[in-house]
């Protein structure tokens, strides 16, 4: 049997709706074209939060690797290796990471400063790194003392759509992200209570059980405003329904707290949403101006006073959706990331 060109270690289940994942399958679906032939080496689903059992399992399949194999570690996981997990390994490792843990919202100091500490040591093991966007990039320069000459920044592709048509009566707010603290679906919540006497449906796409927590947060916060009928969260959807879901949508809206990138932005530049978001992380990088309004993380008042703009003001609505349109024209397809990502696997073998 061939030995494939590198393999690609990925926790938990590769076929998860969220962007890091849907990032991975491409990856494994385009990798080929340009000479690299991928193997999944799957590791235990518990990481970020692994036990020691899982860190055994993750080093016994690194061991079972053939020597000077090229590796691809998804930083979900290779953010938290131990260093015993990797001493003495004759691999080629290559982080792909997409935002650094530690600055996932939610979480303790004292967690952070652990995740910060963790990534920071496991990073010097990798020949190089490929990161989703270049305020990832910069923030791994920055504070990870990682060197520029060893970053790669390989932006998530974005597939050609057709202009969305949006809805027949009122409008249609969509929302698509995972239900996390992360992800602001509180200040979305309190922002449509404060535009509640305006028309208006909101549809939010995402998985619902990452976080039980903030999923029982948001669905008491739905009801405390009386929003059951105009708020619907209907989980994970396959990609052709949410497809019709976009095209059928009039604003997209997400007010992140943190982005590494967000392809569900580039997905609504694509086909011509205008977008309200938040001036967090790189989604500054992702959302012009001219497609939108950024507003500050945390404001539920600043997200309703843009809201209530677009929903008012046809004029700037039609201003939004073009520049939305003209924008998501010029993305990066995810051949062109896998080719980015074909470099950083040479340059580590």
């Amino acid at each position: 049997m061939l030995v494939p060109d590198f393999w690609f270690a990925i926790p938990g289940d590769i076929k998860t709706l969220t962007g890091g994942y849907i990032y991975a399958q491409r990856l494994m679906e385009l990798l080929p074209t340009t000479g690299w032939h991928p193997r999944l080496l799957s590791l235990p689903g518990t990481f970020p939060t692994p036990s020691e059992n899982d860190l055994s399992d993750t080093r016994k399949a690194f061991e079972n690797l053939p020597e000077n194999s090229t590796v691809l570690v998804d930083g979900l996981a290779f953010g938290v290796m131990p260093q015993k997990t990797l001493d003495g390994l004759n691999l080629n490792l290559v982080a792909l990471v997409h935002h650094p843990l530690a600055l996932e919202t939610g979480l303790s100091k004292s967690e952070t400063d652990r995740l910060r500490a963790s990534e920071k040591t496991v990073l010097t093991n990798a020949q190089t790194v490929v990161t989703t966007g270049p305020d990832t990039a910069r923030t791994l320069i920055d504070q990870y003392n990682v060197p520029e000459t060893k970053i790669f920044v390989a932006l998530p592709g974005t597939d050609p759509a057709e202009r969305t048509l949006g809805s027949d009566g009122e409008p249609q707010l969509l929302t698509v992200a995972t239900l996390t603290h992360r992800k602001g679906y509180d200040v979305l919540v309190r922002a449509l209570a404060s535009v509640s006497d305006l028309p208006w449906k909101s549809v939010c796409v995402g998985s619902l059980k990452r976080e039980p927590e903030t999923t029982a947060l948001i669905l008491n916060l739905i009801e405390s405003y009386k929003l059951e009928e105009r708020i619907e969260l209907r989980g994970e959807i396959p990609g052709d329904k949410l497809n019709s879901v976009y095209m059928q949508s009039d604003i997209f809206v997400l007010p992140s707290r943190h982005e590494g990138y967000g392809m569900a932005f580039a997905e609504a530049l694509a086909r011509g949403l205008p977008i309200v978001a938040c001036d967090a992380g790189a989604v500054a990088d992702t959302v012009p101006r001219q497609a939108g309004q950024l507003v500050p993380p945390d404001d539920p008042g600043a997200l309703s006073a843009a809201l209530r703009k677009l929903l008012t003001d046809p004029a700037a609505r039609s201003s939004a959706a073009d520049g939305a349109w003209a924008h998501g024209q010029k993305l990066p397809r995810w051949e062109d990331t896998s080719k980015i990502v074909a470099e950083a696997l040479k340059a580590a073998s």
